[in-house]
């Protein structure tokens, strides 16, 4: 991107937000006005605007952004609509419009909910229940508060069972829309502001739907035009989110990868004290309230063992996988270096009393192979002989790159024994290697050293120093293996053998 094209990008950027700043600004004043002018007409008439003017917002947006999913946009809108319908007709006549002013206001609640479900059905987040067992336990926790202050004084201070259900079922409701929330603000990035802003607008109709609930209990008595401020709180802020350009991604699939995991516990956290505070406040609760009250906070418990049980799993395998990985060659998944020179003093019961031999193993001609090839064919080939000697070893020896080309094998045999182990590691490589540049045919020398672990330190050091010693022997003088002890004491040919293709033919290839 060139200099003038970041500033026009920037001075973009600048526009969008002064026309931002601008929107909250005259809905914030036309909003304080409607709270401090107490006339029903001016409360009809900013409603009415707010609505219009989210509308306009939500069609501007999808006309200039064009997301490829706009159900859920108009679905917005549409639960706009009917929000405001059902808050006009209960301001006309409270009683009179009993229950079709509720019918539109569940109406808005059921669309909310297809278009949230829209929306967070593509952040999948494969095997990761933990995420949902947070927000269910959010809204357990809601719904367990929402009983003991909203739900059981609202069915014992209403007459008529219709009206009774009604009004307890918007807590439940609400409920639902903050574990929708919950989830989604768990699943959401920093750059998604369109979905933030929604959050806001979801968070303001939830604490609008608190203010009616507890008027209707009595626990309150607030001014309805106060109640109405934060519904067109939430109009203003989802008609903005509308407008701007990440509005577009909301829909499309995509696999999140959620974080913030001590945030949502301290989340879960509160939930927990609020549950906490049930009992205490609920103890002259009759006999239905104490079973739903007693039946919510078992749930609550247990997903809440039931995260912690995750958590624990989840902990544990973490663990084995860093340990893993400390101990393990990613490229071969053999043993590294450092787990090598640990192995016996980790198992030093196996290694007990018992002959002791390490063999160094050493490509030949793998540099050429490496420089003519490239390091991408060099590693598929590293990976292939790795694969070849793990074949050749028997269980309880241990094998590991040591570096480069380099391998190691540890194991429990005398002289003669490792003789055989080399002349099979040695037949393993008869065979050309078949890999992505072509077939190659590679050989590899063998050092041997023998000892016995009475010091496990100094034993595996001197064993890596005198294999390798013999190793490069071996290689110099194309003995194919060689044994330390015939290298120190004896002449450059004292340790030659006849290790022919012939030969080659005869042994173990893998």
């Amino acid at each position: 991107m060139t200099l003038t094209e970041e500033q026009s990008t920037s001075r973009r950027h600048n526009v969008g937000l002064r026309w931002y700043a601008l929107l909250f600004g005259v809905g914030s004043t036309v909003i304080g006005l409607n709270i401090t002018v107490d006339s029903p007409l001016l409360s009809l008439v900013t409603m009415l605007a707010v609505v219009v003017g989210a509308l306009a917002m939500i069609g501007l947006g999808l006309r200039r952004h064009r997301p490829p999913q706009p159900l859920p946009w108009y679905l917005i809108a549409a639960s706009a609509l009917l929000f405001a319908t059902g808050t006009v007709l209960r301001g006309i006549d409270e009683h009179s419009m009993h229950p079709i002013d509720d019918l539109f206001t569940l109406a808005g609640y059921l669309a909310v909910g297809v278009a949230a479900t829209l929306w967070l059905r593509p952040r999948q987040v494969r095997h990761n229940y933990e995420l949902l067992l947070d927000s269910g336990l959010i809204g357990l926790g809601a719904l367990l508060a929402s009983w003991t202050f909203l739900i059981s004084p609202i069915l014992q201070s209403h007459a008529t069972t219709m009206n009774t259900v009604v009004a307890a079922i918007y807590p439940i409701l609400d409920a639902l829309l903050l574990t929708m929330v919950a989830h989604s603000v768990a699943t959401a990035t920093r750059s998604e502001t369109s979905l933030r802003l929604l959050h806001c607008g979801l968070i303001a109709v939830l604490l609008g739907d608190l203010g009616y609930s507890l008027e209707t209990v009595g626990t309150a008595t607030i001014r309805r035009d106060v109640l109405l401020a934060p519904l067109l709180a939430a109009y203003i802020t989802v008609g903005v989110a509308a407008l701007h350009p990440t509005m577009a991604c909301l829909g499309a699939p995509r696999r999140i990868h959620p974080h913030h995991s001590r945030q949502r516990a301290s989340v879960i956290a509160v939930a927990l004290i609020m549950a906490s505070l049930v009992p205490v406040v609920g103890s002259s609760l009759d006999t239905l309230d104490r079973v739903v009250v007693s039946s919510l906070f078992a749930l609550l418990l247990i997903g809440v063992l039931a995260r912690s049980e995750r958590a624990i799993v989840r902990s544990a395998r973490s663990e084995r996988r860093a340990q893993y990985q400390a101990d393990h060659d990613m490229l071969t998944g053999l043993l590294n270096r450092s787990a090598l020179l640990r192995a016996l003093n980790r198992n030093h019961e196996h290694w007990l009393e018992q002959p002791l031999s390490l063999l160094f193993i050493d490509l030949d001609g793998f540099k050429m192979v490496n420089d003519s090839y490239g390091h991408a064919v060099g590693d598929e080939l590293i990976a292939n002989a790795a694969s070849r000697i793990r074949r050749v070893i028997r269980r309880e020896d241990v094998v590991a790159r040591y570096g480069g080309d380099e391998f190691v094998v540890l194991a429990p045999l005398g002289r003669q024994e490792a003789a055989m182990l080399a002349e099979r590691l040695l037949g393993a490589f008869v065979r050309p290697f078949e890999l992505s540049a072509g077939e190659i045919p590679i050989t590899a020398s063998v050092g041997i050293a023998c000892g016995s672990p009475r010091s496990y330190d100094a034993s595996i050091y001197d064993l890596i120093r005198d294999a390798d010693s013999a190793m490069y022997h071996a290689k110099e003088y194309s003995l194919g293996y060689a044994f330390h002890d015939e290298v120190r004491h004896g002449a450059p040919d004292a340790g030659r053998r006849n290790w022919r293709p012939a030969t080659r033919s005869t042994s173990t290839a893998v």
